[in-house]
Parts: structure tokens; sequence; C-alpha cells
């Protein structure tokens, strides 16, 4: 019986159907055929069991997401948070004691969207450092986050309007940043802001990708802040 050359060769026009011993007179019975190839599939099966067209944002859930969680995660934020988990683990293997995040924003932010962002934090379990509680008024942003990165396993920058406006005067170095991102210790989550934005004010801080209030609410990116630095012991 003559064989299908379809998985090995691909009927991509209705001469290569015609040339297949196998398909010639279904080909010319049927006044065409199909084409087929084991390469066509252009989508995928993720970890959590969606399907998603490849080159698009696929719901996934990351290995530090325990199962029977509900939160989802797009594969740019997995990419992105992967590398700051790694930094989470060696932190807290090494400096046990550490808490696990500390808050740097913006001084008009302190009673709005980042007390608010602290707060669901909280109720996730999770230790932060919080300027409004654990600095002096006055201290400038780059000495916050020094104090605050020496005391945490990560950090995460509260990206505001208010923000924007305080970056430039802040004077923040491009060394000290590049270190920082280039560690992996640094989130950026934007909140009422886009990262075209930021990338204006800190290219620097831009080309880290982090998460964003206008895909996920606040409660949500605090519970994927908290899974992302829990550590089971």
């Amino acid at each position: 019986m003559a064989q299908c050359t379809a998985p090995r060769n691909g009927h991509r026009t209705a001469s290569g159907a015609a040339a297949c011993p196998a398909c010639s007179s279904r080909s010319s019975r049927y006044g065409g055929y199909s084409s087929y190839s084991p390469l066509s599939y252009s989508s995928y099966e993720d970890r959590s069991g969606g399907t998603s067209s490849s080159g698009g944002s696929s719901s996934r859930r990351p290995k530090w997401s325990k199962a029977g969680s509900s939160v989802s995660y797009t594969s740019t934020q997995v990419q992105s948070l992967t590398p700051i988990r790694q930094t989470v683990e060696t932190r807290a293997a090494e400096k046990p004691d550490l808490r696990d995040v500390f808050l740097c924003h913006a001084w008009d932010d302190r009673k709005g969207a980042a007390k608010e962002l602290h707060d669901f934090l909280v109720n996730f379990g999770v230790n932060v450092w919080f300027s409004e509680k654990d600095l002096a008024l006055g201290v400038p942003m780059m000495r916050a986050i020094d104090k605050g990165l020496a005391n945490s396993r990560i950090g995460l920058v509260l990206v505001t309007p208010a923000m924007l406006d305080r970056l430039p005067k802040e004077s923040v170095a491009d060394k000290e940043l590049s270190a920082l991102l280039a560690g992996n210790q640094l989130v950026p989550i934007t909140h009422n802001t886009t990262y075209e934005a930021l990338r204006n004010v800190s290219p620097l801080l831009a080309s880290r990708s982090g998460l964003d209030t206008s895909e996920d609410s606040m409660a949500v990116v605090a519970e994927k802040i908290a899974e992302l630095v829990k550590i089971e012991l």
C-alpha cells in the first residue's frame, strides 16, 4: 500500500499532493487536497493547560506559583519576573532575616497609591520595608533605595505621574540604577502611567519590564508580588 509523504515532505501545494503516491488519487478525485505539515501548528499548550497563538501574551503559571492559585501571568511577566525570583531565592538563602521587599515611591503617593499597594502586600503576608514607616522625612530616593535594598530581598518602584515628576529632580545616577537592574533587584510597577512615559524620563528603569495596574488591579499586582517573594522553608 502506498505511503503518504505528508508527514515528511508536507503538502503545501496541489502539485505536492499530486506527487504523493497515496494522495494523488484523492487529490484528483476531490479537486484538491488540504495541506498538512506537522510544523504548521502555531499554538502551544502552556503549563496552566491553556492554549495561545505563538507570539501572543499567553496565560501561564510560573514555577513559583502554587498549584491551585487563581493568579495568571502573561508570558512577558513570567519572562521578566523569573530572574527576580532567582534573586529572591539567592538572597533568602544568604540572609534569611531580610524583609521580603522594599517599596520605593514618590512622596506625594505615600497616602494614596503607595499606601494602597503596601496594605495589599501586607494582607498577602509580605514583609514590606515602607518609607512611610521606616524612613525619616526628606531622605533622597537613592538613599532610600540603598537602605531599603540593604534590608530587603528585592525592591519595588511604584511608577506614578508623581514619580515621573520626581525622578529627574532626584538625579538618579545611571551607574547605580544600572547596577541594581543588572542584579535583578528591582521590579517597576506602573500605575496611572505607561512604560513609554517612563522611558522618556528614565530609559534605564523602563528597560526592566515589570507589572502594570492597567493590566491587573492593584490587588492582583500585590498577589503576584506575594507569590514571587514567598519562600517555603
